[in-house]
């Protein structure tokens, strides 16, 4: 008898709190999962946002609809006054800009606003668009929706490919912290209909500052983020061989302050899975092991000078700096300090086993 005002009161709290969430019906709303922005005149910006639109008995199809105006949540307005239904934004995990929106007009406050969001989660992922974002989203892509489908190429290049580690709130902490430079995947839709990543884009100021290509993201990753699974191939005067399993780290070391030094030591292990020369032993092994530390070191080097030139520091040096250095002078890292910036790459490849021989 002395439990049973406890049970009831719970009821009653849980059943007042029940009544304060405001519930919503599928059928009922423009449930986005998927949207996208575009240059359009200097002033205003174009939005596109891409729904399922679930029917009975199939799979859903995807819809997209466009508007214009000055602001994120102007835009979504203006987008709401075509639909038969509240948009809603809870859902969305892929946010995609047209190259050049992010060249000329800038994207910071764009995605200031989604951080913002409370209803928006911060590990949703962004990216650039060759092209326009409209005609990127209204792309069909398969079995799943176009949002989710984005959201899955950009997942499965962070984990099994050279993409480093991206998402909202990883911008945003690279942005806010002195000493590091935000980035984006760049992504494109191809003629067969197909989304690609085509590389990477650097911005400086909400803006694209430099861009690289695929084929140079796998030694951007080496230097700013680590490999649990990766695949390189390595050509040496025995033939050419495909070094696969890859994994790798890196570490800074302050070696001098004034000129600053800063040394970086990756080390990388990997299996060779296959060889297309006439035999693989040991010394050749020790040959692949060599030409590949030689890759890393030039590519590497030809990176951080390109990044010195555009002033912009993806690698994050002037953040190593700012933690070893007192009163280190942030305020004029990338307008001075940086140029004069003096990099030791120290590259160490093991091969742990070997396996098909062509």
């Amino acid at each position: 008898m002395v439990r049973l005002p406890k049970i009831l009161t719970l009821f009653m709290f849980s059943a007042a709190l029940s009544g304060c969430v405001e519930k919503s019906i599928l059928d009922d709303i423009v449930l986005v999962n998927g949207l996208g922005f575009d240059y359009c005149d200097g002033v205003n910006i174009q939005a596109t946002v891409v729904y399922p639109d679930y029917l009975p008995d199939q799979p859903p199809k995807d819809k997209t609809f466009t508007g214009r105006a000055r602001m994120k949540k102007t835009v979504l307005q203006d987008i709401s006054r075509q639909t038969t239904d509240p948009v809603v934004t809870g859902s969305i995990n892929t946010v995609v800009f047209g190259r050049e929106l992010a060249e000329k007009q800038g994207i910071l406050d764009l995605v200031d606003s989604f951080h913002r969001d409370p209803r928006v989660g911060s590990t949703i992922f962004l990216g650039v668009i060759d092209g326009t974002a409209k005609e990127f989203l209204k792309g069909k892509y398969g079995i799943r929706s176009t949002g989710e489908h984005v959201a899955k190429i950009i997942e499965h290049n962070i984990k099994h490919e050279d993409l480093p580690r991206t998402n909202m709130q990883r911008f945003f902490s690279d942005y806010y912290q002195t000493g590091k430079t935000p980035f984006m995947p760049l992504l494109r839709k191809t003629e067969a209909g197909n989304v690609e990543l085509t590389g990477i884009s650097f911005f400086k100021y909400g803006k694209i500052a430099d861009s690289i290509p695929a084929e140079k993201m796998f030694f951007f990753k080496l230097l700013s983020d680590k490999y649990s699974e990766g695949l390189h191939s390595v050509k040496t005067k025995e033939g050419e061989a495909s070094v696969r399993d890859i994994r790798s780290s890196h570490n800074f070391s302050l070696l001098q302050q004034n000129p600053l030094k800063i040394r970086v030591k990756i080390k990388v292990n990997g299996i060779i899975d296959e060889f297309n020369g006439e035999e693989l032993n040991p010394s050749t092994v020790k040959s692949v092991e060599k030409e590949f530390e030689k890759i890393i070191y030039e590519e590497c080097m030809e990176l951080i000078s390109r990044f010195q030139e555009k002033e912009i520091d993806p690698i994050g040096f002037g953040q190593f700096a700012k933690t070893q250095i007192r009163n280190f002078d942030m305020e004029n890292w990338l307008s001075t300090l940086y140029k004069d910036l003096s990099v030791d790459i120290k590259p160490k490849v093991t091969i742990t086993e070997t396996g098909v021989i062509e």
